[in-house]
């Protein structure tokens, strides 16, 4: 059985250059879009949070440039994403606002989701935004970012971007409508695959290739997605985004891919946090943390009476007993000098002792892996 949109709370949808901008014009397609942000308003009213990863800056900013069709030079693609991306982050401006939500603009690099320091400021944002009902904008900054450090394709981008914001789905808008057993346009007896339950070698087999020029995504890069997504937790489909309402033609049960996974994200990001992250220093806790720990909470200031290493925020720290137990691993929220100065104060006193406003938990709970006795 296939998922159903209802069930999930987060959802990131990502949106391909072919889908949003008219090539022959070189304009958005603003009667799509408005198909697609009447489905947005749906499911952001009946709750969920949805998060959009979009292409198009390059592609909307070469045509105000007079760019001719065709390759570009690195410098003009960065060029042209510098014009682009005001017009894009505009017209979902304008889709969303007279919607009634309000559209943020979020670039993102590589590094924005390897670096520890930087995921975590991205992933506090991107909740904060969920918090306040904000819809997310978010595409991959191509005016910095050059040919060896960049992503390549929105793709990969959207599954980075669902696994940082722990969110339970992944849709890819695409130009086809799902994993089929063979290309369609070369093999007539190609079939749609409904879902898929893990991905292995037979399944990475049937990836073809892409795509236009405006896009540089391909089923390659959906698969190579769909393998972060899923060990992250998080459940990825593919549909067809040609046609008007793609997302709600995916609640009625069109035809599309879904590749499932076993674990929610939190679980996933428990099992990285506590298997794959070297501790770089050591916070000691009251017996009053300990017990606030088990019942769930996050690690407040006030309860850590010792901070012992050299770590930076971000970086993983082992939670142990005033007595040397271990009793868990988590993600801290701050530099070691900060942690020990604000070591044993109520969260009240962080702006004071520090002299700015910070996190109110040292570690929150999300960020933190508990050892089971």
């Amino acid at each position: 059985m296939t998922p159903s949109l209802d069930n999930f709370r987060r959802i990131v949808v990502k949106v391909g250059s072919s889908l949003l901008v008219d090539r022959s014009a070189g304009q958005p397609k603003r009667a799509w879009l408005d198909a697609l942000a009447d489905d947005i308003v749906a499911l952001h009213g009946r709750g969920a949070d949805v998060l959009v990863v979009s292409s198009g800056a390059i592609a909307l900013g070469r045509t105000v440039l007079g760019y001719p069709a065709g390759g570009l030079k690195l410098e003009d693609s960065q060029a042209a994403a510098a014009v682009g991306q005001i017009a894009l982050s505009r017209v979902w401006a304008e889709v969303l606002g007279t919607r009634g939500i309000t559209a943020a603009q979020i670039l993102v690099t590589l590094g924005d989701t390897e670096e520890r320091r930087r995921y975590l400021n991205a992933r506090e944002t991107l909740g904060r935004l969920a918090t306040l009902r904000a819809v997310p904008i978010i595409n991959e900054n191509d005016t910095v970012a050059t040919s060896e450090i960049r992503y390549g394709d929105n793709d990969r981008l959207a599954a980075r971007v669902a696994t940082m914001a722990s969110a339970d789905l992944l849709i890819l808008l695409s130009d086809i409508d799902g994993l089929y057993t063979a290309p369609p346009a070369l093999n007539p007896d190609a079939t749609l695959i409904p879902v898929v339950a893990r991905i292995d070698a037979a399944i990475e087999a049937m990836a073809g290739d892409a795509a236009s020029e405006l896009s540089r995504g391909g089923m390659r890069t959906k698969i190579e997605a769909g393998k972060i997504a899923t060990v992250g937790g998080t459940h990825m489909v593919i549909a067809d985004g040609r046609v008007p309402h793609p997302l709600r033609r995916i609640v009625e049960g069109g035809p599309c891919t879904w590749f499932l996974t076993g674990q929610t994200p939190v679980a996933a990001r428990k099992i990285w946090i506590g298997g794959s992250l070297e501790p770089r220093g050591m916070l000691t806790i009251d017996d009053g943390a300990d017990r606030a720990l088990k019942g769930g909470a996050s690690l407040l200031p006030a309860g850590v009476v010792r901070v012992s290493g050299n770590f930076a925020r971000g970086d993983c720290v082992r939670v142990v007993r005033d007595g040397g137990a271990e009793i868990g691993r988590g993600l801290v929220a701050y530099d070691a000098d900060h942690a020990a100065r604000l070591a044993g104060r109520n969260s009240r006193e962080i702006e004071g002792v520090l002299g700015v406003t910070g996190r109110a938990a040292m570690i929150h709970r999300d960020d933190l892996v508990l050892r089971v006795d």
